[in-house]
């Protein structure tokens, strides 16, 4: 999630100073992705850095309120038209976690995926609660606030159906003939040599 481009689309409605911020950026996702206030600050001194904001008016508490410049406004615009981009890879640790698991020798991995289910399935239940507890999305505030918690909840059900899935594919395979012993050729120490990465890129045209 990008508090960088966040930040600066909350300085597009007008000047904040950084405790401001802090709580603008929570009343709107209803506190789901907590920000300190030292990150805030450093945030907006790279901002600064970069020519997207700049130091304005400081009030009688002497609080330095931060106003967004021309070239600022047309980032945020820039965000909000464009989609979020999804890596490549992943680094979930669940996904990796059970990748590694299912090829060490001697692991129950029907205990752990159902350690796990059940630890996602309370998640599921908080979040279902706290999304009824406050069900009335008239506002901006809470409507803004349950689009965070529905994404959660969604993210938390995929989460137990890839677990039920990943379940049902390795009941397919036993789990002793999965394991994976250490490799017993080396790798070797830095890049491969030019000729070598030539071979293998015609090999595979």
């Amino acid at each position: 999630m990008s508090v960088r481009q966040s930040l600066l689309a909350i300085l597009n409605q007008g000047p904040c100073y950084g405790y401001q911020l802090r709580a603008e950026f929570d009343r709107r996702t209803g506190s789901t992705w907590p920000l300190n206030v030292g990150q805030i600050y450093n945030t907006l001194d790279r901002l600064e850095r970069d020519g997207l904001v700049e130091k304005g008016d400081v009030d009688e508490q002497g609080h330095v309120y931060w106003q967004i410049t021309d070239a600022g406004s047309a980032e945020v615009r820039a965000w909000l038209g464009a989609p979020v981009e999804r890596a490549q890879g992943t680094r979930d640790e669940l996904a990796i976690k059970l990748a590694i698991a299912a090829t060490l020798p001697g692991i129950d991995l029907a205990a752990v995926i159902q350690t796990q289910r059940s630890a996602s399935l309370r998640q599921l239940q908080e979040l279902n609660r706290a999304k009824y507890a406050g069900a009335n999305p008239d506002g901006p505030e809470e409507l803004a606030w349950s689009l965070v918690v529905d994404s959660m909840i969604f993210a938390a059900e995929a989460e137990v159906r890839w677990l039920d899935h990943t379940e049902q594919r390795l009941a397919l395979h036993p789990h002793h003939t999965m394991g994976l012993e250490l490799a017993s050729e080396k790798p070797k120490r830095g890049r491969p040599a030019k000729a070598d990465a030539t071979d293998a890129a015609e090999a595979v045209r």
